[in-house]
């Protein structure tokens, strides 16, 4: 059987606020990048330099992006952009920068099934479930 050229990448889609989103989380994980990234011009259909389509790295994973020209929903929690942290530092590091101007779901702490847990989202409204491996304690 030959090898698919299939590729599937999780899309993001904001509201005036890709760019912001795209360096906040660039500026988060290791091995992040933008990647590529192409603007609406003054002809729209989107506000003139929002992001038309764009392309960013986050530990290796490709992501797209647009700013939406109206839309009437936005993210939920059933879809969730999952962690899986290193060390106890970097899981409280992630989940106050992603906390902040977010909302809890729930607190980091011990669940039974992680050493440490913790889902939030984020000031865009993206969701993250962040955990690190290991016993409870």
């Amino acid at each position: 059987m030959a090898a698919s050229a299939q590729r599937i990448t999780p899309f993001l889609m904001f509201e005036g606020r890709a760019q912001e989103a795209m360096d906040f989380y660039v500026s988060l994980f290791d091995d992040a990048k933008v990647v590529r990234v192409t603007r609406y011009g003054p002809d729209g259909p989107g506000a003139e330099g929002t992001v038309r389509h764009a392309v960013f790295s986050l530990a290796g994973r490709d992501f797209q992006c647009i700013d939406s020209a109206g839309h009437d929903f936005g993210f939920t929690p059933a879809l969730s952009l999952a962690v899986e942290c290193g060390s106890e530092e970097e899981i409280d590091r992630l989940y106050a920068a992603l906390a902040e101007g977010g909302s809890e779901l729930m607190p980091l702490g011990s669940y039974g099934f992680s050493a440490k847990f913790g889902w939030v989202n984020d000031r865009f409204g993206v969701s993250w479930q962040l955990t690190l491996p290991g016993e409870p304690s």
